[in-house]
């Protein structure tokens, strides 16, 4: 449940240029890391990477020599993240149109290649869904899902031609189960994670692997800015570290679906394997 403000939108180089856009601060090369082949690291393109779970998400894999790009809407605090933490950074909103290809085209400039897309960047939007404004609607289903299906529709097929790649989504337990007074979110939320199932099925055999994970309630700026805070005592916010380890055990694992924290599996099981059930304890729960 990550969240980046607005930024206007970033223009890349044609393709075989070396010009470097406003902004944009390369990425140091680490030879010999264990991330990479023959002394060339991987590629890791992220979004919702100026602060909460992506930001984390990248500070884990710059840690494991991972060579980056950074995307999202906020230019200044990417750009701060990026002077702790060597990346190549791309200030874009993904909801303007072919924001995603010129992320991708910018991506495979910088790093020859695209070995890892994580998904993190999200917007969230409290309250009921009766009185929540037109526009708020569209912004949460644009951010959430439509942007990511349009970047990975982008990204994945220069994965097949490779024979080789990962796509890992950021989905929300808001998704796997539906939240009272997160309607919409929820509905964004769940399209991803059908994406995710669909996309694996569809990719198998090419080399290029998708992974979902699934956090509950995670401590970053995701709730001060959805207009309404978490107040729940339990279950408490986990650090959003913990979220970039998930992102982590399903790259280096090779897992298909890690939830954030491990039991939040359980509700969704119970949903899965007794809808009625589940639905009676929510109503009184929530």
């Amino acid at each position: 449940m990550s969240h980046a403000s607005r930024a206007g939108t970033a223009d890349v180089p044609p393709p075989g240029t070396s010009a470097t856009p406003a902004g944009v601060v390369p990425a140091d090369v680490v030879s010999g890391s264990p991330a990479g082949g023959a002394g060339r690291p991987r590629a890791a393109l992220v979004t919702g990477a100026s602060s909460g779970i992506g930001a984390a998400v990248a500070r884990r894999l710059g840690a494991q020599g991972w060579r980056l790009v950074r995307n999202g809407r906020d230019a200044g605090r990417l750009g701060r993240v990026a002077e702790r933490a060597p990346a190549s950074v791309f200030p874009a909103d993904l909801t303007r149109p072919g924001a995603e290809r010129r992320l991708t085209r910018f991506a495979l400039d910088h790093t020859g290649r695209v070995d890892l897309l994580v998904a993190g960047a999200g917007v969230g939007r409290a309250g009921d869904f009766t009185a929540m404004p037109p526009s708020a609607l569209d912004e949460v289903v644009e951010v959430d899902l439509l942007s990511t299906l349009r970047l990975v529709r982008q990204v994945a097929p220069h994965m097949v031609e490779a024979g080789a790649g990962r796509v890992v989504l950021v989905e929300s337990l808001a998704g796997a189960v539906a939240l009272r007074g997160e309607a919409v979110y929820s509905a964004a939320k769940a399209g991803l994670g059908a994406f995710a199932d669909a996309l694996r099925y569809e990719l198998r055999g090419s080399g290029v692997a998708v992974g979902l994970v699934v956090p509950g309630v995670v401590d970053t700026p995701f709730f001060d800015r959805r207009g309404v805070p978490y107040r729940r005592s339990w279950p408490g916010p986990v650090p959003a570290e913990r979220v970039a380890d998930a992102v982590w055990s399903a790259v280096s694992w090779g897992r298909d679906e890690v939830y954030v924290p491990g039991w939040l599996r359980l509700p969704a099981r119970v949903r899965g394997a007794a809808p009625g059930l589940y639905r009676r304890l929510a109503a009184v729960f929530g």
